[in-house]
């Protein structure tokens, strides 16, 4: 893989776990505005435009419209080979490989 490719996706990972932890951050202290919700609108709002069938699920071929970084790592993504994943799969994903990089 280049560099560059793993930037990116270092990037986009690390995107995906601070907005999962602002949010739990954010539940917890009970915030209900401001940049966190922002941050899990705009993850939400693209996820919703690649789920072009609006079913809660992306296939592959949804995820390489709009998310192809999910879609490049899509087999890890999709633990139960059901093919296709789900926003809280691409969120766990996400926060694993942070907690591998942070190792």
């Amino acid at each position: 893989m280049k560099i560059q490719s793993k930037a990116k996706l270092l990037a986009s990972i690390f995107s995906v776990t601070l907005l999962v932890s602002l949010s739990a951050h954010a539940d917890q202290a009970g915030a209900g505005d401001g940049k966190v919700q922002k941050v899990k609108a705009k993850m939400t709002e693209r996820f919703n435009e690649a789920d072009t069938n609006h079913d809660g699920q992306l296939t592959l071929d949804e995820a390489k419209s709009k998310m192809p970084r999910v879609a490049k790592n899509f087999d890890q993504i999709d633990t139960d080979k059901k093919g296709y994943v789900t926003l809280d799969q691409i969120t766990a994903f996400a926060a694993e490989k942070m907690q591998e990089h942070d190792k």
